[in-house]
């Protein structure tokens, strides 16, 4: 996958999801790729894993104030602060970003699965992944504010060794 392939599949389902399901029109931000993971940051970001013959994670962050908004939108509520119900909205549109990636994704990689969102809150927190492995980043911008959403992607360890190696290849279907 390159990195204007993963960019192009993160635009179509972020703006998928926030046109259909949110009401809101975003504006296309600067996408480039990171050899790191996301730096420290405050706000909120949600994190799912993805798994197949590639495996990675993807994240979606924001300020707080744009996680409020979010949240508002796709419940139909306004929100003073961030709280359990703003951190379960954040993660079901990281799910539906990330789940609508992975679908255009399968397209080209055969079958993933995706982990259950995990969503963070706070500030000066940094996430990591042991992966030694680029971040493609796509930035929008949303009512004043700033959504990223972060890919990373390689060959799974299963199908790296088991392409190396045949002998596990027969191992395995023994």
């Amino acid at each position: 996958m390159t990195h204007e392939q993963l960019t192009q599949m993160i635009g179509t389902a972020t703006h998928d999801v926030f046109s259909t399901m949110l009401g809101i029109e975003l504006e296309d931000g600067e996408s480039y790729v990171d050899d790191a993971p996301p730096a420290p940051a405050e706000g909120v970001l949600a994190l799912v894993g993805l798994a197949g013959t590639w495996a990675g994670s993807g994240t979606v962050a924001c300020s707080a104030t744009l996680a409020r908004h979010i949240s508002g939108q796709l419940l139909m509520q306004e929100f003073q602060h961030v709280d359990e119900e703003v951190l379960d909205a954040m993660g079901e549109v990281c799910n539906m970003i990330l789940g609508n990636v992975k679908t255009l994704l399968e397209e080209h990689l055969g079958p993933m699965g995706l982990s259950i969102p995990t969503v963070i809150f706070g500030r000066n927190f940094t996430t990591r992944s042991v992966a030694k492995s680029q971040w493609s980043v796509v930035k929008f911008n949303c009512a004043g504010e700033v959504l990223e959403v972060h890919l990373c992607l390689v060959p799974s360890r299963e199908t790296s060794v088991t392409h190396r190696h045949p002998a596990v290849l027969s191992l395995n279907n023994s």
